[in-house]
């Protein structure tokens, strides 16, 4: 691991669609951000619908007729791959915080990993969103020569002090919950396959009666929905509605606004299906990270570092959390080094978001991108 300590036996989850073809040239990497698990869409072994099922898919914007696309789930993600809920084989019990501290370095060895033992030398081109899109710049830095193009969808090549700001608060609200117990919550988890080409995912929550950090898990997703999101979307869809007499909390000070409701129902359908110290380790990990580690200070040197042969860099002018200057800012980078770059800034009023919600949009840049390769 990149800030020390050693993981031994560790798994990470994939998934893939399509068919590796005969020169094992047409291989696609796709890495998420930090919540998101490897089923990016649909396939035989889990037709549930995935986080990008509309982007993924025979004849989609990434269409898996004509490549090999691979998804990943991050090491420290507790969606399949090892994590701090995961069993540490040195005693017998969850690592929890003696889980090595994480970098998305360490994320971006783990996939490469994944691409090596599938026998891809080269890929294709590589996908990264938003956390991704800094893995996918860390793989890039790591495996020169690994990747042949690559689509930088609303991400950073380092954190500024906004984003570091509010995941400061994100882990704040965990870590003071008496039911975090300084990492100590109850768990129970098991990894378990789910088909050929998947490590399976995590079925990791809270014992029944037991401890855990709901009120801290509750607060860090609406924090994060709050970012994810644009002031021109929460003005056009809640404006200040209030809810029904009948569906106000009944004490003083409890949800009365639509914006309130809609924020609650996102933390409640979040609070049990990811672990808090994966949480932790991976919000951690995305304000440690800092292309210019790589170019003596310079993000711009940094940048300068990756070669690659094109790229497509796509940001959102309504992202406050990584703002489309920081996109500028990675396209200039990797036109230096010598990529054919294009950049693509979206006016999408989904902010951050926009990737999962305004395929109408992404789709076209994306799929025309690909199919230009």
């Amino acid at each position: 691991m990149k800030r020390g300590g050693a993981l031994h036996g560790a798994r990470v989850a994939y998934e893939t669609w399509g068919t590796l073809n005969a020169a094992r040239d047409n291989a696609v990497l796709i890495l998420t951000g930090l919540s998101p698990s490897a089923h990016a869409a649909s396939n035989p072994d889990d037709p549930s619908p995935g986080w990008w099922e509309a982007m993924l898919g025979p004849g989609k914007a990434i269409d898996s007729d004509r490549w090999f696309v691979i998804c990943v789930n991050s090491l420290g993600s507790d969606k399949g791959s090892t994590c701090p809920a995961s069993i540490d084989p040195a005693t017998g019990q969850p690592y929890r915080l003696t889980f090595p501290e994480l970098a998305l370095e360490d994320v971006a060895n783990a996939a490469h990993e994944v691409v090596r033992q599938l026998g891809i030398e080269r890929l294709a081109c590589l996908i990264g969103c938003s956390m991704g899109g800094m893995s996918a710049l860390a793989y890039m830095l790591l495996h020169p020569g690994s990747v042949r193009s690559h689509i930088s969808v609303d991400t950073a090549p380092q954190a500024q002090p906004f984003a570091i700001a509010i995941r400061s608060l994100q882990r704040e609200a965990i870590r003071l919950d008496p039911g975090w117990r300084g990492g100590q919550y109850d768990i129970q988890g098991g990894m378990s396959a789910a088909g050929a080409g998947s490590a399976g995912a995590a079925d990791i929550h809270a014992s029944e009666g037991g401890t855990y950090p709901d009120t801290g898990m509750s607060i860090a997703r609406k924090l994060g929905v709050i970012t994810y999101r644009s002031a021109m979307e929460w003005n056009g869809r809640f404006a200040r509605i209030r809810l029904d007499p009948e569906q106000r909390e009944d004490h003083p000070f409890g949800v009365e606004f639509q914006v309130e409701s809609y924020l609650q129902g996102h933390a409640e359908r979040f609070v049990r299906t990811f672990d808090p110290n994966s949480y932790l380790y991976l919000s951690r990990a995305s304000d440690w990270f800092d292309v210019a580690e790589y170019g003596g200070g310079s993000v711009r040197e940094g940048l300068k570092r990756i070669h690659i042969e094109r790229a497509m860099v796509i940001g959102v002018s309504t992202d406050i959390l990584f703002p489309l200057e920081q996109q500028e800012q990675i396209a200039d980078g990797l036109r230096d080094a010598g990529a054919a770059v294009e950049f693509v800034a979206l006016d999408s009023p989904q902010g951050h978001d926009a990737f999962l919600v305004d395929i109408a949009n992404y789709s076209p840049a994306i799929g025309g991108f690909l199919q230009r390769l």
